[in-house]
């Protein structure tokens, strides 16, 4: 037996990511929780053009560069740079199911015939079937120890230092440099672990289908058969998240002799999720009213920001740019619009809540609307969207009008590239026709 681990040795996790601003700080929180503590984190970026570096900057990392990845070179300058006895690959989108993950994960390597061992992947509950039916079937509830099967996956694996010296990773193919680890050390009598006490959560599946009927009744059977193999509901608790309420204000506008930013303000104080609020103001209006409240931030926009054509798009991303500039990153944005004096009350973390739980990129607001619906062009032609006229017994379809000013929650990510709906957007259904009445004048659309 190897006395390696009585030691405590020292653990190097490799991470290698580009663009992984979404997930990086779930990542690097997790491991900040395991009960293993005695580790460095080494972060191998192929130059990422979001905020992942940004992110990564809270955290006690060593950060390298590659500019040609390969996944076995990228390992490799990872591992050189790095100090420990033990090496441990992560994907920057695997979080760590619980705080034992490391200790489980590397506990076999005591035993000087084991080359490696690797972890279970579970499937989020948004995570596409293909991707469910793939993690099920691949990463079981049993421990397996492999003499013939060379099966290895870097995204959730460890080894010995010593190992990976005899056996450093292939730098010239493309994909699956861990399978082809895999045969190197099989082919030399050595053993593979998989240890399903180790377990992380993964977005993506490992394979590629395109029977997407069958993935789907693959899934369902599992699932089923297998309350384990279930798809957790959510990736975290979403009182992990940091999220910013940017309010879009015009600043003078009043309702039953009450300023209409004050009822949005409140709402927003309400929420449970809600890390700061800021307000984006065009004048010194609400920086003079508010500039004593420690809760609330002013944001100076410029005028021209308020004008007739300028979306509200615009003021989120000027907001989202400012606030970076100052080294301020969120993970999500609420934006509230100041014309909905009856928002009800929980609405935003109920939407935030539901972001997360259902993988949506954005969610926003929406009324049904059942009535008949007609679209007028420029020509003044009518052209009928949805015939309402049908008995509501067998009504099977109906339209959703957009409240994106009542409520909306989205990535920092997706206000930057002005990107909210090309996919994955979520619709909270207002049911209390008096919480959609908004208050007309001229606010920003």
């Amino acid at each position: 037996m190897n006395n390696t681990l009585k030691e405590n040795p020292l653990v190097s996790i490799i991470i290698r990511t580009k663009n992984e601003e979404k997930w990086i700080s779930l990542c690097l929180n997790a491991l900040s929780k395991q009960s293993y503590k005695n580790f460095e984190i080494i972060i191998v970026d192929n130059y990422s053009k979001d905020k992942t570096i940004q992110k990564i900057k809270k955290y006690n990392v060593k950060t390298v560069f590659i500019k040609n990845f390969l996944p076995g070179k990228a390992i490799n300058q990872g591992i050189k740079k790095s100090r420990g006895k033990i090496i441990v690959c992560l994907s920057a989108h695997c979080i760590p199911v619980n705080n034992s993950w490391l200790k489980n994960l590397i506990k076999h390597l005591s035993d000087n015939k084991v080359a490696g061992v690797y972890g279970r992947q579970e499937p989020l509950s948004y995570s596409s079937d293909f991707d469910k039916r793939d993690l099920i079937t691949v990463f079981g509830l049993d421990k397996k120890v492999q003499i013939k099967d060379p099966f290895f996956h870097n995204a959730n694996s460890a080894f010995l230092r010593s190992t990976w010296k005899k056996f450093p990773f292939n730098e010239k193919v493309t994909n699956i440099e861990d399978r082809v680890w895999g045969y190197q050390v099989i082919k030399k009598k050595l053993q593979i672990i998989y240890e399903p006490e180790a377990s992380v959560y993964h977005y993506h599946g490992i394979h590629h289908s395109l029977d997407k009927n069958r993935a789907e009744n693959v899934v369902k059977i599992l699932e089923e058969f297998n309350s384990k193999t279930k798809s957790k509901k959510s990736l975290i608790n979403s009182k992990g998240l940091k999220v910013a309420v940017i309010i879009p204000s015009i600043g003078s506008r009043k309702f039953k002799n009450k300023s209409l930013l004050d009822f949005t303000i409140k709402s927003a104080k309400e929420s449970k999720l809600v890390s700061e609020i800021f307000i984006a103001a065009d004048n010194t209006n609400a920086k003079n009213k508010y500039k004593r409240d420690r809760k609330i931030s002013i944001i100076q926009r410029p005028k021209s920001l308020s004008e007739d054509y300028i979306s509200v798009i615009d003021v989120l991303k000027f907001s989202v740019d400012y606030l970076e500039k100052k080294d301020k990153y969120f993970d999500c944005i609420v934006c509230l619009l100041e014309n909905y004096p009856y928002r009800p009350k929980g609405l935003i973390d109920k939407m935030i809540q539901s972001l997360i739980k259902n993988g949506f990129e954005t969610i926003i607001a929406g009324k049904p609307e059942k009535r008949t619906v007609w679209l007028k062009e420029k020509s003044n032609k009518m052209n009928l969207l949805f015939n309402g006229f049908i008995p509501s017994n067998l009504k099977e379809n109906y339209l959703i009008m957009s409240l994106f000013g009542l409520c909306s929650v989205t990535y920092a990510k997706n206000i930057r590239e002005k990107d909210l709906f090309s996919e994955k957007l979520g619709i909270y259904e207002i049911k209390n026709p008096i919480n959609s009445i908004e208050y007309k004048q001229n606010i920003l659309k």
